[in-house]
Formats: C-alpha cells, sequence, structure tokens
C-alpha cells in the first residue's frame, strides 16, 4: 500500500489531498519536524534529502512535491487529474507546478526558515522584510496572468489545484491578505469545500 510521510504547515498537503482526490488506499506516517525527526537516521535512510513529502511505492520512494503529484495523476488516469491527452497542456500543468515549487515556496520560506540561505542575524530579518512583497509578486502574477478558472488549469481539476492551495493555506501565517487577490481566494475558500480537502485537513489536524 501506499504511504505517505507528512508533517503539518508543510507542501506535503498537496500530495495528500492528490491521493484523496484520486480515491486509493494510502497510509499517512505524521514526521514530527519540532522534534527534528526529518534529520533522524531512520527517515534520513528514506529520505536523504531530509524533508516532506516522501510516497512510498511498490516501485520506491518518491520525493519532490512536483514529481509526487506526477506520478498520482499518472498512476490513476481515470480520476482525471491531469491533461495526459493534450501534451501542450500537461507541460502548462508542470509550468505551473514548477513555478510554486521553485518561486513561490522559495518565497515563502524566505519567512520562517531563513536559516537555509542566511547566518547572521541581520540578513535573517532583511529576507523576512523582503519576503512578503516577493510573495505578493508572486500571487499577483498567478493572479493575472497564470490562472485560467475557474480551476487553475481551466474547466478541469487538476493536481495544480491543490498545490495551489496549499501556498495559498500559507498567506495566513505571512500575514497577507487573500483578499486581495480575488480569483485565487475564490479558488482557495472552493477547496476548502471539496470533500477529499476536508478529509485530508481532519487527517492532518488530528
Amino acid at each position: 500500500m501506499l504511504k505517505l510521510y507528512y508533517a503539518p504547515g508543510t507542501c506535503s498537503l498537496a500530495s495528500h489531498i492528490a491521493l484523496a482526490e484520486a480515491g486509493v488506499d494510502y497510509e499517512t506516517q505524521r514526521v514530527n519536524m519540532g522534534a527534528t525527526e526529518q534529520r533522524s537516521d531512520a527517515y534520513l535512510a528514506i529520505n536523504p534529502k531530509g524533508r516532506v513529502p516522501v510516497l512510498i511505492t511498490d516501485d520506491g520512494p518518491l520525493s519532490e512535491t512536483v514529481a509526487i503529484l506526477a506520478y498520482i495523476a499518472q498512476r490513476w488516469p481515470q480520476a482525471k487529474l491531469a491533461p495526459f491527452d493534450d501534451a501542450f497542456a500537461f507541460a502548462e500543468l508542470q509550468s505551473f507546478n514548477a513555478y510554486l515549487a521553485s518561486t513561490v515556496h522559495v518565497a515563502q520560506a524566505h519567512v520562517v526558515r531563513g536559516t537555509r540561505w542566511a547566518d547572521d542575524p541581520a540578513a535573517l530579518e532583511a529576507m523576512k522584510a523582503k519576503a512578503p512583497s516577493n510573495i505578493v509578486d508572486c500571487f499577483t502574477l498567478m493572479e493575472t496572468k497564470m490562472f485560467k478558472g475557474p480551476w487553475v488549469m481551466g474547466e478541469g481539476y487538476t493536481v495544480a489545484d491543490p498545490y495551489l492551495f496549499t501556498v495559498s493555506n500559507w498567506l495566513d501565517r505571512d500575514k497577507i491578505d487573500r483578499t486581495q487577490f480575488p480569483k485565487l481566494n475564490d479558488h482557495f475558500e472552493r477547496m476548502k469545500a471539496r470533500p477529499a480537502v476536508q478529509k485530508v485537513l481532519a487527517e492532518v489536524n488530528a
């Protein structure tokens, strides 16, 4: 059976929701980030990167959100979580998810995980001060140029939607008013109403 290693408040939420949306059987294992369990020998044997998520499959472990989401969509095509019949549309989906991973997530990480890039207290404070404007720029670009509506890719719900929901969920933590992005805010509220999302949030917050 599939097993997802996750931690509350992290990008693992996107993969967690995608598994629920696919309607497959899976198990979960919470990683205690507060106790640095992700750096334990046992966990590093599973994922040497020391990060979540990790999805254990019959073929081996998978890490990185973009890869896990693509795997779920391709492994269970009946769930219609990606446009595999259109090479360009699938590339657009991957482009959106790659932007979330490489740019949006990184901008948000500068708020809470600045020690990945600097040790100097003044540098860390400078990163925290700059991060909100970078995050707003990212969400403005998605709101005005990238988001098609009503879902990320248009009419069809895809694995990009739980990933966007995950990074949007961090706006409260970042003290950024999501209502300044009306299309993305509407997406966020509709995501919260989906049964799969409610199921996963209940699991994560239990």
